[in-house]
């Protein structure tokens, strides 16, 4: 006999700006009257922002990125693991994986009741293999980026986190993919050239880990794993003015927009700006041009599903404090959603399937 539906599970992807200034070596918080990194707040500002927008959503599992740091000293579940204990969160459990170069991490943060999950990166390891298929990510993948017939060492900065996970509610199991690509931002160039030069490059190295990141989406989807790819990909349909040099952005290569339907992932808030090149477009984050003294609003963070999923309708939602009504309806919520992060969550409500009573 069938059970009642189970509640829908909620993956969130969250870029939490400067989450590692927020923490001792330890792991503890530093909920102070110091500065924030972020502009014009407190440590404990911030935190106590970050405290309710994680309330409010309320996921099952969310996948951070710019989780604080893994060094010598410094653990990221051990921070995140406080962190949830600090705010009564039932996101009790954290999951890392490959060690980051930069202070910035990609972790999972989860209910142990709801999702059991481990870190299972696949494709061959660094020293092994062909670095042209697929390898492992904490390794090299070699692309020709500039056609010059000469392909060239590529390497994420911060590895994609894969995740095994089931959702004990209903024993199915899921595979996930963290992601934070490289940023396009021409950083440390001077002058107009420089800028120019630099951003092209980045936006190249871009392209090239999203087509390392389409491989090992294809492996997924060829073997029917049911796949959830998730973070900031720094990028987005139309977004600049490069795409036309390039013919795609990084997250159209991602989606597999050419490929035939059982193969393309999905993504409604990309699709959007796909479909209508003008008019009302979604964001997920808000910066402030020094130069034309104004925030400006960018799709940058995006939840893809494979096509079995997709067929479940699950609802996805950016928690954009002016864009989204019931946040915007709830002023505590909205000003957190500012304070916390220049980036604001992303959540999916995948519905559960019907299992049998057991």
């Amino acid at each position: 006999m069938a059970a009642a539906p189970h509640k829908p599970l909620r993956l969130a992807t969250y870029n939490v700006e400067w989450f590692n200034g927020l923490f001792d070596d330890d792991g503890g918080l530093l909920a102070d009257d110091e500065r924030s990194a972020r502009y014009g707040i407190t440590r404990a500002e911030q935190l106590a922002a970050l405290g309710i927008v994680f309330t409010a959503m309320d996921a099952d599992g969310v996948m951070i990125i710019e989780a604080p740091d893994t060094g010598s000293r410094r653990l990221t579940s051990r921070a995140l693991e406080n962190f949830a204990r600090f705010f009564g969160l039932r996101t009790t459990r954290a999951l890392h994986g490959f060690t980051s170069s930069t202070e910035q991490e990609i972790a999972f943060l989860y209910d142990p009741d709801r999702i059991e999950a481990s870190h299972q990166p696949i494709g061959a390891p660094p020293a092994e293999g062909d670095p042209a298929k697929g390898p492992r990510f904490d390794g090299v993948f070699w692309h020709d980026l500039n056609t010059d017939a000469r392909p060239e060492r590529i390497h994420f900065s911060k590895p994609p986190l894969e995740v095994a996970m089931t959702d004990l509610a209903t024993d199915q199991n899921l595979r996930l993919i963290g992601v934070h690509a490289k940023s396009k931002a021409p950083h440390g160039a001077r002058t107009p050239d420089e800028v120019t030069r630099v951003a092209i490059e980045n936006r190249r190295k871009q392209l090239a880990q999203c087509l390392w990141l389409r491989n090992r989406v294809e492996t997924h989807l060829a073997a029917g794993d049911p796949l959830v790819v998730m973070g900031d990909f720094n990028d987005g349909p139309g977004l600049d003015e490069y795409e036309k040099l390039f013919g795609k952005s990084g997250i159209e290569i991602v989606m597999g927009t050419d490929a035939p339907p059982e193969m393309r992932m999905v993504e409604p808030n990309a699709q959007m700006v796909l479909n209508r090149k003008v008019g009302i477009m979604p964001t997920s984050a808000r910066f402030y041009d020094p130069v034309q003294k104004r925030y400006f609003g960018a799709l940058l963070d995006f939840i893809l599903v494979s096509p079995d999923l997709a067929l479940r309708a699950p609802r996805w939602r950016i928690w954009h404090p002016m864009d989204d009504p019931d946040c915007w309806r709830t002023p505590e919520l909205c000003d957190a959603l500012l304070a916390a992060s220049d980036h604001f969550p992303v959540t999916l409500d995948l519905p559960a399937v019907w299992t049998l009573d057991r």
